[in-house]
């Protein structure tokens, strides 16, 4: 990939900075002064909001540093998922061992930190001045308070919430809201599984199991919450549990 491309109906400011190998779909807002370095690829229906920055180096000591904004940088790039928000003064660096990838209907408030091979699942809703360190993996429809802050290579499960001010350093199970600094189990984020549409059983027997400092058994879940628990599982190497 050399040249950009973008796609119909986009709204690119005259300001932007859009370098080689960007890739922007269809009815795309991108705002004053935001820096698109390639490889980098937006879905359609993106709002990308202004000072934003996508696909700066990783940052990492040592790590090679590209000398002109212009060009397709070597390594791995930027994938955002298609109808995301990303607001205002928020960078988004590339990959190191993987993808950086924010998945569809994401909604990224001001001034976060998404670090380097960061991968965030769908419907992540990141409040502003979020930090999520290094190779932090989300699972699909994660919620981060206001200043918290996942540490780095850690696994958060689907559904999961970490409160305003928060500093998850374990591993977070799926659909468990955690507190504090270091952040601790508060209980079942049986709200968000309501409005996600879960039935009231697997949320009586979730928020059950985090009351007791267990997870649930999962051959007595529904399909699809045991399958979050599944996959959370296989991820992780410091999980928290109380």
């Amino acid at each position: 990939m050399s040249a950009s491309s973008v796609g119909n109906d986009c709204r690119i400011h005259s300001t932007a900075v859009v370098g080689d190998g960007v890739r922007i779909g269809d009815r795309v807002t991108v705002g004053p002064y935001a820096v698109l370095t390639g490889p980098l690829d937006i879905g359609d229906d993106c709002w990308i909001g202004a000072h934003t920055v996508l696909g700066a180096p990783p940052e990492i000591n040592g790590h090679p540093h590209f000398s002109s904004y212009a060009d397709v940088s070597d390594g791995f790039g930027v994938e955002i998922g298609p109808r995301t928000t990303i607001r205002e003064l928020t960078a988004v660096h590339k990959g190191s061992e993987r993808t950086t990838t924010i998945g569809a209907d994401s909604f990224i408030m001001n001034r976060i930190s998404v670090g380097h091979d960061c991968q965030l699942g769908h419907h992540t809703v990141a409040a502003p001045a979020v930090t999520f360190g290094g190779h932090v993996t989300l699972g699909d429809g994660c919620n981060m308070g206001m200043n918290s802050t996942i540490h780095q290579r850690r696994v958060m499960g689907s559904g999961a919430m970490v409160g305003m001010g928060g500093i998850a350093t374990k591993d977070i199970p799926p659909f468990a809201t955690v507190v504090g600094n270091p952040a601790v189990m508060h209980g079942a984020n049986s709200v968000g599984m309501s409005r996600k549409g879960y039935s009231e059983a697997d949320i009586s027997l979730v928020t059950a199991a985090y009351s007791s400092g267990t997870l649930p058994q999962l051959d007595r879940l529904s399909t699809d919450t045991a399958d979050a628990y599944t996959w959370w599982s296989a991820l992780v190497t410091k999980p928290l549990l109380h």
